[in-house]
């Protein structure tokens, strides 16, 4: 893999950022929307629950890490609809240009702008509304990893899915993280969940995270198996994306399907 090429394609998401504040503003404020909303949110609850219990680690926290895992994905996801939009597809892979080296600089890409994400995140909720990141100890470090790494692979399989149904096709995207929100647990144990939604949950990386972070919380500590196990399902999920991104690559270049990319493409 050649660095010029990877670099060309995260230059290029700088100058579309550095052009348009309409790219620009939404790295930060729907995620400081979401900080303040419910960073309120917990603070009233603080005040009526009887037993003491502290809202903010429980819920803000798990607000924090959610939108990383969709800034995650949603970084990958725009840079390649951002191709999509402008019909650039035949410029892109023109070039010598190799799809390992597209896919990396869109992964890059998603980096930089999720880490801007996060840092808003952190100083809205550490400085405004009193979240400790120190609760989570170490364990925050591996928690953004799994998160990244299955946000990273749905970003690859949501780019694919545009890739080979076309353009209009992006509507299904854009609902993947809400729907995985109800089987991820994201803001209430997986105990309440009836049998069948805990075998899929068993099944999604981002539930042993908010699983392990609600454990930490209560007891100080999670299983030693748990986070590991969600850390090598995100890490088998981003590599069945890959393959599946680039077979589909490979079928739009073999069928013409991404000379005749357009809106009305989607069969």
């Amino acid at each position: 893999m050649r660095i010029n090429p990877v670099a060309a394609i995260l230059l290029r998401h700088f100058y579309l950022l550095r052009g348009s504040p309409a790219r620009m503003l939404p790295l930060f404020v729907w995620v400081a929307i979401d900080m303040v909303l419910w960073g309120f949110t917990t603070r009233y609850l603080n005040t009526i629950a009887s037993s003491g219990f502290d809202f903010v680690p429980v819920l803000l926290g798990a607000v924090l890490l959610y939108d990383f895992l969709i800034r995650v994905m949603q970084g990958v996801t725009l840079i390649f609809f951002e191709d999509v939009w402008s019909r650039n597809f035949l410029n892109i892979f023109a070039t010598p240009l190799t799809i390992s080296e597209y896919v990396t600089g869109l992964v890059l890409s998603s980096i930089v702008t999720s880490s801007v994400g996060l840092i808003v995140m952190l100083l809205l909720a550490t400085t405004v509304f009193g979240l400790s990141i120190s609760i989570y100890g170490l364990m925050f470090v591996p928690f953004l990893l799994v998160l990244f790494l299955f946000g990273i692979a749905l970003g690859i399989f949501g780019s694919a899915v545009v890739l080979r149904l076309g353009p209009a096709s992006e509507w299904f995207i854009w609902p993947i993280p809400g729907l995985i929100a109800p089987f991820a647990g994201v803001f209430y144990p997986l105990s309440t969940l009836p049998e069948w939604m805990r075998a899929v949950s068993s099944l999604l990386p981002p539930s042993y995270v908010f699983e392990g972070m609600r454990a930490i919380i209560a007891d100080g500590a999670l299983s030693g198996t748990s986070l590991p196990w969600g850390g090598g399902l995100a890490a088998f999920y981003l590599v069945l994306a890959c393959l599946f991104f680039k077979r589909i690559h490979r079928y739009a270049v073999s069928t013409g399907l991404i000379a005749r990319y357009s809106a009305e493409s989607v069969n």
